[in-house]
């Protein structure tokens, strides 16, 4: 059976290739196979594609495109395929791409699951994996890698941002229905901690499967907790799913409670509509409409795509043109090479001002709390987002003494 999946996902892989269309640059330095391939392993059919999916290979393409498709002389070349959401899947295409058709490094990866289990592959093949999906802390905790870098957000982001401002307004006590993997399990604890460190108590939990069709029962369950806050430990079609179906429930009606989507992108709004997803307090790496740098590259990006980035894609190409601008610092695509030449170099573009990556790989820059807008304020397709407040970097992620990661400073 695996290997029937393994072998329809690798024919399902989309080669881009991204050949020379400018000048050659003109340092040469050592590339292995001539050339820098990059591998973009994301979920391309199920509840993730929206928020990653073909958007994190445009993404990738408009970095390769910065340098005129071409690195140290040689040319850059894009391979793409989808891990369907399994371990083993994602961890045996990892393996191949690194093994067998060259690939450098490895991108996006939303599921933590799958993440997890990719890192483990780069790890031991000294291959930079640059992770724009997946959100677990862990990644850059105790399952750190040397060649690993966890660029929008994580669950320990995510839960300083929202769990916090939801008690602030009197939200202090929650009920979580949480993605049963290591995502959600992640996502639950981190926000716990949040919670009671900000005077909240949770009251209790249930674990959903992932990609759920209905979560009536779970609803039940939150709504019979009498909870102030029903967190919503999961992300992309589940999240959407529970909203609407709350929606039909009128579990918020009432007043008594409130819901708290935990792992909100530009992508579930836009398929929620602003009639359901209004007043939704969310935490977000990037928003479009941020400023005029953010809207001018997000606007090349709607040419090309039809939508708005999310803060996945949006980091997709962040992390990928760091990644280029390292190789063409250190004169060679070797892993452990490029990944302290990146760690040395500050982030600065569209999607962060004066980022900076720490040792276990983890960028810190600003998070923002947002609350998504009531349909009459908004002035336009995609004007989703309010910005409420700005949290600085060092506040928004954990520091690498705090992060259980045992790599050396």
């Amino acid at each position: 059976m695996i290997a029937r999946l393994l072998a329809g996902a690798a024919l399902a892989a989309l080669t881009i290739g991204v050949m020379s269309a400018g000048p050659a640059m003109a340092q040469q330095g050592k590339l292995s196979g001539d050339m820098v391939k990059i591998g973009v392993l994301n979920d391309r059919s199920g509840l993730y594609a929206d928020l990653g999916g073909e958007g994190s290979v445009i993404a990738a393409r408009m970095a390769a495109e910065e340098f005129g498709n071409k690195i140290l002389g040689k040319p850059i070349e894009i391979i793409s395929a989808d891990h369907q959401n399994k371990p083993d899947i994602g961890a045996n295409l990892a393996r191949q791409w690194i093994d067998q058709d060259g690939v450098d490094v490895i991108v996006d990866v939303p599921n933590s699951g799958v993440a997890l289990a990719v890192q483990e592959v780069t790890k031991e093949k000294k291959k930079i994996f640059l992770m724009e999906g997946p959100a677990t802390s862990r990644l850059t905790g105790d399952a750190c890698s040397p060649t690993g870098f966890h660029w929008p957000y994580d669950t320990h982001a995510l839960a300083v941002g929202t769990g916090q401002a939801m008690v602030k307004e009197g939200g202090d006590s929650w009920f979580f229905i949480t993605a049963d993997y290591a995502f959600g399990h992640q996502l639950e604890a981190d926000t716990s901690v949040e919670v009671k460190k900000a005077g909240g108590k949770v009251v209790g939990s249930v674990k959903a499967p992932l990609n759920s069709a209905d979560f009536s029962s779970f609803l039940l369950q939150a709504q019979a907790s009498g909870a102030k806050i029903v967190g919503l430990a999961n992300a992309g079609g589940d999240t959407i799913t529970s909203i609407k179906q709350a929606s039909e429930f009128g579990l918020t009606q009432g007043g008594q409670q409130k819901l708290a989507g935990l792992l909100i992108f530009l992508s579930d709004v836009h398929a929620l509509g602003l009639q359901v997803a209004q007043d939704l307090v969310l935490t977000t790496g990037f928003y479009w409409d941020r400023d005029d740098e953010s809207r001018a590259w997000s606007k090349k990006f709607f040419d090309r795509y039809g939508k708005m980035p999310t803060m996945v894609q949006a980091g997709s190409y962040s992390a990928v043109r760091h990644y280029l601008k390292a190789i063409e610092a250190a004169g060679t695509d070797d892993g452990p090479t490029v990944a302290a030449k990146m760690k040395e170099m500050p982030v600065n573009d569209m999607f962060a001002k004066n980022g900076t990556i720490l040792p276990n790989g983890r960028m810190v820059h600003d998070m923002y709390l947002a609350r998504v807008k009531k349909p009459s304020e908004s002035k336009g397709a995609w004007d989703y987002y309010q910005i409420l407040r700005t949290i600085p970097g060092k506040e928004a992620f954990a520091s690498f003494e705090e992060s259980g990661c045992k790599l050396p400073k």
